[in-house]
């Protein structure tokens, strides 16, 4: 547990995914990882650990890991997609195509 005393988000490298593990199962942000940015293709969150914001969780550790190791982030990933869209603190870290597609401002 962390600090806080919310079970921790982990970064397997070696699966490309983030996890969160909890009462037994395991909530999943899917990545594809290039030179230059992350790709989140997928994120799964079993029904039993539904509505306890752990897709959320994913999604910021997810972009905050992003801008700490200054990757762009392409968000596949309907998640990543709504989150991002609704938090314009983190449209800098979309590349200016993805965003002009978004129809935000590059």
């Amino acid at each position: 547990m962390s600090m806080n005393g919310e079970i921790p988000v982990r970064d397997n490298r070696a699966a490309d995914r983030f996890e969160i593990e909890q009462d037994g199962q395991t909530a999943i942000a899917q990545y594809i990882l290039a030179h230059d940015h992350i790709i989140f293709t997928h994120t799964e969150v079993p029904p039993e650990l539904g509505g306890r914001g752990l897709a959320t969780r994913l999604v910021e550790a997810g972009l905050a890991s992003a801008r700490q190791r200054g990757l762009a982030v392409v968000p596949r990933c309907s998640m990543f997609g709504r989150y991002m869209m609704k938090h314009p603190e983190t449209h800098d870290l979309m590349p200016p195509e993805i965003r002009a597609t978004l129809g935000l401002p590059v």
